[in-house]
Order: structure tokens, then C-alpha cells, then sequence
């Protein structure tokens, strides 16, 4: 990584292609809003503006590169088809614009994609094919059964020219709508809105600092470009749209050109990310959308004072997990508190606890009478409850008030039941 004097050409594409691509999709994806936020700003430290990328008709950037590719094909590709491999946002970027334009689309998926994924993608109009454990898999029975044999295009979900120029639109936009940003951060998964973004905005402004941001456990362009396979750690994320083993062969050196840092990021820092978006800026977010603000959360003072442009790539976020993530995070602030009382177990002790509760000013929002455990007295239990506190401050006055009226109390540490 070079700073922004000593900047090479970007060698897949350049701010021209960029330029052209807006031209291309002008009209046909939406021109999503890039706006302040003032809490967030307050929280961070930065002037903080968010590109609403998730605002698409899809709720992902995709549509931008796959509708750029869609766009320059010739008259035979379009009448052949095209081929995508994708369990997410690039399916439905693809079989949405490919129908629009009168074009056959058929998408590979692994067996295991969510079915809500699959369904989305077959209404937009996509032959989705379930093959495989793997994207690796998908993209093996593309190339010879749908490229090969079929003669239709792969539609890449990122390391293709194409693609990462109409990705790049994004920035270009944003330094309209924002002209006073310094700092631009932007995901990276396969790295193609990242390497479409900073050659746009380099393109405009050679100083703007472009700042990358991957999750821990795929933090593939870091590790390629550290030249450590083993920095990429897999596992489960919530950062789906980013977790990519392998960085592009196109986009890693227009990564390696013109990234100023690359930031990885944990998955509390994604959670709190994806919650905020929710809470402050009533908008649903996936964990990679959420990502670029993450890396701020996670180290404010590295963006303390600076006009900050945060892409949040996309929306498309499973409604269980964005329950348990909320969840989680209002345990994290102490607005849930689980406690563990240990009471007589005859009448009316119960009600001691809620009044003191009440008295506190706490919601109870669940209660359950522990008397089977091993090792415990016939005449005793254990209520563990679950409250509703307005913050750090107020759950510990509540168990001030329950310990003041003579009662053993202990509050969750950690998972469910795991009590200090």
C-alpha cells in the first residue's frame, strides 16, 4: 500500500471506465442518498455521511457492476444467456437487471443457501441451480456446464472489469453529493467495489485517503498481500457478503495501489454496527453493509476529525439473525439484564422480588423457579429473570435495591447462564 502521490495506474481498469459506467446505468439503478448522520458523527469522533447502498431495488451496490456487464454485451452473448455463481446479493443484481433486459439468466447456488435467497432469486426471473457445498463447486459446474456447454457469459461477481467499474460508481457519486470528504471506507470481500471506488475517487481526488475493511476471518487481500495464506481464518461470520477465502486477480493490485490502510474487523464490532444502523439510523443492514462502519467503532481515534464517507453496501440480512443481533446488543448495553436470585421457596417472596423490581424502576420480562437442582436445599429456589434496565447504570441500581432487601443476587457475564 502506497500513499496517494506515489499512486501507480490502476491495471484492470482506469477512472474513465468508471466515468463511462455511470453514463451506462444512469436511470436504470437507483442514485442512492449519501447523507450526515449526527449521532453517529458524535459517537465516532469523525463527520461521519453514509451512502444508503442497501436502498437499492435489490438492497445491495450489485446491481451496478452486474448491470454494467449486461449492458455491453453483444447481440449473441445476449441471446446465449448469461451464468452467475452467487448465494447472495450479485444472484439477485443479475437475474433482476438480466430479466429487465430480455435476457435468459441462470444462477448457480450452493445446496445450503438460505431458501429465502432462492426464492428471491427465482421472482426476479434467474434459472437457480442448486449444486455443490460450495462456491468453488458452483463456479466448477458454471464453467463447463452453463459457459461450456451452454455457450452463455459468466457475469463474475467481482474480478471482472465490467463489474468493478460499475461498482466504482458508487464513489463517484458520493464525492458529488459530499465533496468535502477526506476519507473514504469501503468493504472488501473479493474487492471489486473496492477497487472499482478507489480508482474513481483517485480519479477525482488523488489525495482522498481510501481506507479497506475486511472481517477478521476473511481477510483475504491483507493476507495476500502480507503473503500469509494462514491470516485467513474462516469460521462463521455474520459478514457473509465478505467473507471471501481467495482476493481477485484483477482487483489485488488496484487494492495494493491505491489502499491507504486495510482494517479488519471483529465480529462485536460488526453486531454493534449492524444495531446502530438499526437503532440511530432506522435502516436494516447486513453485516458486510455495516462493515465500514465497524472499523470505526473499533478504532475511533484513527478517524477522529475527519470527514468520513461509509458505504453500507447492502441490506439483505436474514431476519433471525438480525433479531439475535439486536438481542445481543441489548444485553450488551445492560438494557436486558439476566439475573439469578436466590429466594425461600414459600409464598410471597415472589412479590418481594418484583416490588423491588418495580420500586427500582425495572420491566420484568420473564421469570422461571429453579427447584430441581442438584444440591439444593427443598426449601429453596433460584428465580432467574430476565429485566428490561435503561442502561449500565440503572441495572446495577436495581440490584442494589434487590441486595439491599436481603437478597442473593448474581447477573450474567456471559452466554446464557454463566452468572458472576
Amino acid at each position: 500500500m502506497r500513499a496517494a502521490e506515489e499512486l501507480a495506474p490502476a491495471p484492470a481498469i482506469s477512472a474513465e471506465d468508471v466515468r463511462a459506467a455511470a453514463r451506462v446505468i444512469a436511470g436504470q439503478v437507483l442514485r442512492t442518498p449519501c447523507a450526515p448522520s449526527q449521532v453517529l458523527s458524535r459517537l465516532t469522533g469523525a463527520q461521519v455521511w453514509l451512502k444508503f447502498e442497501n436502498f437499492q431495488f435489490t438492497a445491495a451496490f450489485k446491481e451496478r457492476g452486474a448491470l454494467n456487464k449486461l449492458a455491453r454485451l453483444t447481440a449473441a452473448e445476449r441471446t446465449a444467456g448469461v451464468a452467475a455463481v452467487s448465494a447472495g446479493n450479485h444472484a439477485q443484481a443479475v437475474a433482476y437487471h438480466a430479466t429487465r433486459l430480455g435476457i435468459k439468466s441462470a444462477i448457480v447456488m450452493p445446496k445450503n443457501t438460505p431458501f429465502t435467497k432462492v426464492k428471491n432469486t427465482r421472482e426476479l426471473g434467474g434459472e437457480v441451480i442448486l449444486h455443490g457445498a460450495s462456491l468453488g463447486d458452483c463456479f466448477d459446474y458454471a464453467e463447463h456446464e452453463l459457459i461450456e456447454g451452454r455457450g452463455m457469459t459468466l457475469i463474475h461477481p467481482y474480478d471482472d472489469p465490467l463489474v468493478m467499474a460499475g461498482q466504482g460508481t458508487v464513489a463517484l457519486e458520493m464525492l458529488e453529493d459530499a465533496p468535502q470528504l477526506d476519507t473514504l471506507v469501503v468493504p472488501i470481500g473479493g474487492g471489486g467495489l473496492f477497487a472499482g471506488m478507489a480508482v474513481a475517487a483517485h480519479g477525482e481526488r488523488p489525495d482522498l485517503r481510501v481506507v479497506g475493511v475486511e472481517s477478521a476471518g476473511y481477510c483475504s487481500a491483507y493476507a495476500a498481500i502480507r503473503g500469509d495464506p494462514s491470516l485467513v481464518r474462516n469460521g462463521p461470520t455474520i459478514a457473509e457478503g465478505i467473507a471471501v477465502k481467495t482476493i481477485g486477480r484483477h482487483t489485488l493490485p488496484i487494492i495494493r495501489a491505491h489502499a491507504h490502510e486495510l482494517l479488519r474487523v471483529e465480529e462485536s464490532h460488526l453486531e454493534r454496527a449492524v444495531a446502530l444502523l438499526a437503532n440511530v439510523e432506522k435502516v436494516v443492514a447486513e453485516g458486510a453493509g455495516a462493515a465500514a462502519l465497524a472499523a470505526l467503532l473499533a478504532d475511533p481515534a484513527r478517524f477522529a476529525g475527519r470527514k468520513v464517507g461509509l458505504v453500507v453496501s447492502g441490506g439483505n440480512i436474514d431476519p433471525r439473525l438480525l433479531a439475535s443481533v439486536l438481542l445481543r446488543q441489548l444485553v450488551h448495553e445492560s438494557r436486558l439484564v439476566s439475573l439469578s436470585i436466590e429466594i425461600e421457596d414459600s409464598p410471597g417472596f415472589l412479590a418481594r422480588v418484583a416490588g423491588c423490581v418495580g420500586n427500582a424502576g425495572g420491566n420484568i420480562i420473564q421469570v422461571h423457579h429453579e427447584r430441581l437442582a442438584a444440591g439444593r436445599h427443598a426449601k429453596s429456589a433460584t428465580l432467574e429473570m430476565l429485566l428490561e434496565a435503561q442502561d449500565e447504570n440503572h441495572a446495577n441500581q436495581i440490584v442494589a435495591e434487590l441486595e439491599a432487601a436481603g437478597f442473593v443476587v448474581r447477573r450474567q457475564t456471559g452466554g446464557y447462564g454463566e452468572f458472576e
